[in-house]
């Protein structure tokens, strides 16, 4: 694979990229350093990739690493105030479903927006995130209940 090939297939990978590193990372700030990190770790160890058509599933992978990798390292503290209006912040901008999302486990949260965000079936679910197909079928399960039941608090909140 050349250059311009990396180039264009990051560019057509960008925007799933972005949501799988939101599904981890609560911050923009640390998604965006984690897609960078997985794009130039990705370039150095291109000849790694044995076939090019699993480039985008390769380079999510790269990316999920990264992801926690990132979070390990970050032992940041953040003044309370500054969660508040973070959140309170983000809360405007997004929709209930969006925000019953961010509030799943991180592992059932990946699976779902990998699933229903990004449209990838089990099997390249299975190979991304290097788990059983019954594993990834019953995380989806456990999400929609989770999602569900959030979704109708939330409903009840508005009402």
């Amino acid at each position: 694979m050349n250059k311009n090939t990396f180039i264009e297939k990051v560019l057509e990978a960008e925007h799933t990229l972005y949501h799988v590193s939101k599904s981890i990372l609560i911050y923009d700030q640390d998604c965006e350093d984690a897609v960078q990190g997985a794009i130039l770790k990705a370039y150095d160890k291109l000849n790694t990739l044995k076939e090019e058509k699993y480039f985008k599933t390769w380079l999510i992978r790269i990316l999920i690493n990264e992801c926690y990798s990132l979070k390990r390292r970050a032992s940041k503290v953040v003044p309370y105030e500054e969660c508040i209006e973070v959140y309170n912040d983000d809360k405007k901008d997004y929709s209930e479903l969006y925000l019953a999302i961010c509030k799943l486990p991180p592992r059932i949260r990946i699976t779902i927006v990998l699933y229903y965000i990004e449209g990838y079936c089990v099997d390249e679910i299975k190979e991304i995130l290097k788990i059983p197909s019954g594993t990834v079928k019953s995380r989806l399960s456990k999400g929609r209940k989770l999602l569900k039941i959030k979704l109708k608090n939330m409903e009840v909140i508005y009402e």
